[in-house]
């Protein structure tokens, strides 16, 4: 079939799946829901003590990396149960002035951080971008792994100790290394580096050992950088768009014990190439499981290239393997043509049926995919139909959260803000560098089911332009309600503090696998809770947003209902067999042990 007649169909399919959308959502009953409860988001970063600043080596020269950014993550690597962050951080390029390291900030307990970085053995140097924490020897103690140009990093944690790097002997070095070059050979270095992006864990075969997937983002250089000619209305140079640069394979790694990973990425259809050029220029990823069959799946926004729907099917005899279905699951293009793709999550938004939101380049709106079928899988776009998608046209997107930030069952949605080009108001008078984030309320009126957050509402420092890119949740201060973590390009990081005045009663688990049949973080797992005739459903993800991860201890907001009749939790590995607890108390923390060996 040639291509136009294939992007014609695809365009007719997005406009049909749209007005199916719309249909949906008039469908959704009115809960008479009242406007949004009254929540304070307060910047707290100097009364906590976090002073981590991002360094993004920018020299004038304006190589693509610089423009990234770095990812945060949430994890309580020494199980005292007091949410702990770590920041990555970038370095300078060779010759140049600087130094800068990731950072990990121990929370006290007592309302403050501690930056624990020299003591646990973290003071490492790399191009640093994304993290993701998972559990992947199912010792019982949080892992890190870090993704750089043309490094990654696997942290072992020892017992809450130190972390010790084991990137080699796990097999998981990059194939493309940094260059041993002297610093003026370096900007002419025309080989490719290894440019990823997020990474997520993910059991996906369900032996109970989690398996890594890396989102690839560019085949990129610095000499073939330096060899484009991008200039401004100025004169000045520009940083090169996505669209000069080939596309990467993604790249998943199989955990085969023993602390040993092999790629798998060939034979389990992970890596995608037309004409011998490879499909993927990916940015985000979030693991879910849309049918609901209990295998996890993969999405991945992409930047300025379709993004990608990797399905998790049987492969040959027992084994798993992904089948990539964007094009036909109406998930690869929004109005039928790529977007800039940065951040992405996941939720079920509505009853049975999840929705994933893909945030986008400036002048371009969110994309919200809502679950349309499940055999075969597809979805719509409803961003426009829900209310989404005019107001967050203008600003450049890259973290993307959905949050119940004010506890009333609802997810709302938030994205990091900024723009990659410090000279952008030269060439575009109505954009700037720094932009204020946007936080939409869910009303769950199937008129009009998103409204902006305002700062009579909310306050005014989260609205604060800033160059954004990171973000996560977690509740640092236990009082039940999630509060933000974000980082900024070249900027310092900022914890706001939700001060939640509405009332509303929550209930919170932290899941702990088996570590035989599933992993020990649970990652995978599905907890459905029944209070008062509603039922919440979450899972749980070792990715969301952009380059970071949020808390694996899951938060749901109860609104005024005072009781929970019932939790149940589908492990991964054991989906038939859900585990059931009984009139579990509200507005506390609960830990949900899996039964030996799935029993």
């Amino acid at each position: 079939m040639p291509r136009r007649w294939l992007i014609a169909i695809l365009t007719l399919a997005a406009i049909v799946a749209s007005m199916i959308g719309v249909w949906h959502a008039l469908q959704v009953p009115d809960s008479s829901v009242a406007p949004p409860f009254p929540v304070r988001l307060v910047d707290v970063t100097d009364h906590v003590g976090i002073r981590f600043r991002h360094f993004n080596a920018m020299t004038g020269k304006k190589l693509l990396p610089e423009t990234m950014g770095s990812g945060v993550a949430v994890l309580d690597y020494n199980r005292d149960g007091h949410p702990d962050l770590f920041f990555v951080n970038s370095r300078p390029w060779p010759g140049q002035p600087g130094e800068a390291k990731p950072a990990l900030y121990r929370n006290t307990g007592a309302g403050t951080f501690e930056d624990f970085t020299a003591e646990l053995g973290l003071e490492i140097e790399l191009f640093g971008l994304g993290v993701t924490v998972g559990d992947y020897n199912n010792d019982g103690w949080p892992d890190l792994f870090m993704t750089g140009i043309g490094r990654n990093c696997l942290l072992r944690n020892e017992r809450g100790q130190r972390f010790q790097d084991v990137t080699q002997e796990a097999g998981l070095a990059s194939p493309t290394p940094w260059p041993r070059t002297s610093a003026e050979e370096f900007w002419t270095y025309t080989q490719s580096i290894s440019f990823p992006a997020s990474a997520a864990w993910i059991d996906f075969d369900l032996d109970g050992l989690l398996d890594l997937f890396i989102c690839q983002y560019l085949t990129w250089s610095p000499g073939s950088d330096l060899g484009v000619q991008a200039v401004l209305p100025n004169r000045v140079r520009a940083y090169v768009p996505p669209t000069q640069f080939r596309g990467a394979n993604c790249v998943l790694y199989r955990n085969r014990g023993h602390g040993k990973f092999e790629d798998v990425s060939d034979s389990a259809g992970i890596r995608l190439e037309e004409n011998g050029i490879p499909v993927a220029k990916a940015l985000g990823v979030v693991i879910c499981d849309p049918d609901r069959d209990g295998y996890p799946d993969i999405v991945v926004a992409c930047d300025m290239a379709r993004n990608l729907f990797f399905h998790n099917v049987a492969g040959p005899g027992a084994t798993r393997r992904f089948e990539e279905i964007g094009l036909t699951a109406n998930v690869a293009y929004a109005e039928g043509r790529p977007r800039g793709g940065m951040g992405i999550d996941a939720v079920e938004l509505w009853p049975e049926r999840l929705a994933i939101a893909i945030v986008n380049f400036s002048n371009e709106p969110n994309t919200l995919l809502q679950l349309r079928n499940t055999q075969p899988l597809s979805f719509s776009d409803v961003a426009v139909s829900t209310g989404l998608a005019g107001l967050s046209r203008s600003p450049m997107k890259f973290g993307a959260l959905f949050l119940d930030l004010n506890l009333d069952g609802l997810s709302d949605f938030f994205t990091c803000n900024g723009h990659l080009e410090p000279d952008i108001a030269t060439a575009q008078p109505g954009q700037s560098y720094p932009q204020s984030a946007q936080l939409f309320w869910n009303t769950n009126n199937p008129t009009r089911q998103w409204e902006p957050a305002t700062a009579d509402q909310v306050g005014t420092e989260l609205f604060h332009p800033i160059v954004g890119r990171g973000c996560a949740y977690l509740d640092y201060d236990h009082d039940g309600d999630l509060d933000l973590v974000v980082t900024e390009n070249g900027g310092r990081a900022r914890l706001f503090r939700n001060d939640n005045s509405t009332g509303h009663h929550w209930i919170a688990f932290k899941l702990i696998g088996n570590g035989v049949t599933t992993n020990r973080d649970a990652i995978g797992a599905e907890i459905t809770v029944e209070a008062g005739g509603r039922i919440f459903r979450q899972f749980i993800s070792s990715a969301r947003g952009y380059l970071s991860q949020s808390d694996l201890v899951v938060t749901f907001g109860l609104n005024h209902h005072k009781a929970v009749e019932r939790v149940s939790v589908r492990w991964p590995g054991s989906f038939n067999q859900p585990q059931t607890w009984l009139n579990l108390g509200v507005d506390q923390y609960h830990t949900l042990v899996q039964a030996p060996k799935g029993d």
